[in-house]
């Protein structure tokens, strides 16, 4: 990413920083080259679950992350901060203001161009989409299992120079029973939206970043750290785009065009 490109929001989610699924190091690069007014923590950007049950995976580049969360503080990016439900304990500060960052149980993004968008872990969510009992679990189980082979795979793919590629969005891609409970979640937070009378939806949690406008909803899930490495950012003049950790577009949404003054005085 350009040093000098300068987003007006950005938006990052399920880095699930601590465990050994962790992209840190890239999205240490990543942040390192951002420049934005308000950063959006979106839940699960610490993986408290993963480190309270097993060894927590913290090293140079977790702490090379945290300085660059502190970096950009430092020279005015606000930061706020909207838990999800690996980092659920740190929901008992919602309301708070600290000196660099707000913590938030969801709150609404106004965009340039006058958009008004829930912003939101999406967990909340889990009611309408998850099946529960032994399915769930075997599919927790064999996802850990996926997302090991992927980390196998990227560490095989850098040492030939090839660039990162994730297996586990490749098989979900491939699993009839993953897309459809993707569909859920999407119709399920598009609907929340709805109701409260907004423009669309940004969150995380479901590993699956996406862009797209569906029913004159935006829907904007700017992915994850473990396997998609996107962030989702929103342009001075409104538009929105998914971002890869290497800075490359995956996708856009224009900004709305302003009325002209004649249909504005005739509103």
């Amino acid at each position: 990413m350009s040093a000098a490109a300068t987003h007006r929001a950005v938006f990052i989610s399920d880095v699930h920083l601590g465990s050994g699924n962790c992209h840190a190091a890239e999205l240490a690069a990543f942040l390192g080259g951002l420049r934005t007014r308000r950063l959006y923590l979106v839940g699960d950007i610490v993986d408290l679950w993963w480190m309270a049950q097993r060894r927590a995976a913290w090293g140079a580049d977790q702490h090379r992350v945290v300085e660059a969360l502190h970096a950009l503080a430092r020279t005015g990016t606000e930061l706020v901060y909207v838990p999800g439900n690996h980092d659920r304990p740190i929901r008992r500060f919602c309301g708070l203001a600290m000196p660099s960052m707000r913590v938030r149980r969801r709150c609404i993004h106004a965009t340039a161009d006058g958009r008004r968008l829930l912003v939101t872990h999406g967990d909340d969510y889990d009611a309408v989409t998850h099946f529960g009992g032994f399915q769930e679990r075997f599919g927790d189980w064999l996802y850990e299992r996926i997302l090991a082979g992927n980390r196998v795979l990227n560490r095989l793919r850098r040492r030939l120079g090839l660039r990162y590629w994730s297996l586990a969005d490749f098989l979900k891609s491939k699993s009839g029973a993953a897309e459809r409970y993707i569909a859920r979640f999407v119709q399920a937070g598009l609907d929340d939206a709805r109701r409260r009378g907004l423009d669309g939806i940004v969150c995380g949690h479901i590993h699956r970043a996406a862009l797209h406008e569906a029913d004159g909803l935006v829907y904007a899930n700017d992915g994850d750290w473990v396997e998609s490495l996107t962030a989702l950012a929103e342009e001075p003049d409104g538009s929105l785009v998914l971002l890869r950790h290497d800075g490359g577009e995956l996708a856009r949404i224009a900004a709305r065009a302003a009325p002209s003054p004649a249909l504005a005085k005739a509103a």
